[in-house]
């Protein structure tokens, strides 16, 4: 897998794979991408509804640079929350990819932290943040845990098609608490109808810069 650094639109840094011809974030911006879809649209959104609520569980489906998880432990420290994150990621980085992704414009947890974390078991990364890393594909993945938001982060369906079924969605709705909810960048027609036939309620929604909506799903 040839993987390659690409500088966004906003000044932050990606990685594009060349034969999937796929980039882990929005060339348009990473780190506005990341805030906006995940950030501002998954947690703060469910903080907003639930003020009360201090200890969360969140899911990720795909780690890749780690951008997701450094911006929600920063937020998780900003806003007295104390986070398990349990994340995905199949194809990691590796150690000299790592070295040039220059998050530290942006966050203030350390990417290195991420990413030189011990695998399959939870890791305290900072005093309200617990991160654990999971190498497996979501197909294969089982756990007893419930979430109350899942990031899903995975390529786009037209790259792995077998991760935006029905079936998935099914998986995904059995993960999440009531009320819970799933936030991703697509807004693709088909993989809404498949979320809406796995029991959640969606609604589009305003997306990133460059993409005009994104999904959000709720457990009702």
């Amino acid at each position: 897998m040839n993987r390659t650094l690409l500088r966004t639109a906003d000044g932050s840094a990606t990685i594009h794979i060349e034969e999937m011809n796929v980039t882990y974030h929005s060339r348009h911006g990473a780190v506005q991408e990341s805030m906006h879809v995940f950030i501002n649209a998954g947690l703060v959104y469910y903080c907003n509804a639930r003020p009360e609520k201090k200890e969360l569980n969140i899911f990720e489906m795909g780690m890749g640079t780690g951008l997701n998880v450094l911006l929600t432990a920063d937020h998780a420290v900003e806003h007295d929350l104390n986070i398990y994150y349990e994340t995905l990621e199949l194809h990691p980085l590796s150690n000299e990819e790592t070295a040039l992704l220059d998050y530290g414009t942006y966050v203030k947890t350390d990417i290195h932290t991420i990413h030189n974390a011990t695998w399959n078991s939870p890791v305290k990364l900072i005093e309200r943040f617990t991160l654990k890393k999971v190498k497996q594909s979501l197909i294969e993945y089982r756990t007893p845990e419930l979430f109350d938001i899942i990031y899903f982060d995975a390529f786009a369906p037209t790259a792995q098609p077998e991760l935006w079924t029905e079936d998935i969605f099914h998986k995904m709705y059995g993960m999440l608490t009531q009320g819970g909810v799933l936030v991703t960048y697509c807004s693709k027609g088909d993989v809404r109808r498949a979320m809406i036939a796995a029991g959640f309620t969606v609604d589009k929604i305003q997306g990133p810069p460059g993409k005009r909506e994104m999904l959000r799903a709720t457990k009702q």
